[in-house]
């Protein structure tokens, strides 16, 4: 498995993991950081994977390397 297609689906799990925390944690009291400010975080780092696995595949194609068929 590349860089680029290992990085889209982590990224995509994680930014909806953060979205599952942002929508349905706003009840939950923690002590040290709110759930909704921690989906917010991972959110924005999923987003960032998401792009650099995208960058990634998309450089990859126009050098000529053959992507990952899965």
């Amino acid at each position: 498995m590349t860089k680029g297609s290992r990085n889209l689906p982590e990224g995509a799990v994680t930014l909806a993991t953060g979205l599952v925390l942002w929508l349905f944690t706003g009840d939950v009291d923690t002590p040290v950081v709110t759930l909704t400010k921690a989906g917010v975080v991972l959110m924005c780092v999923g987003g960032v994977l998401l792009a650099t696995g995208l960058y990634q595949r998309a450089r990859s194609r126009a050098q000529g390397r053959p992507t990952d068929p899965g």
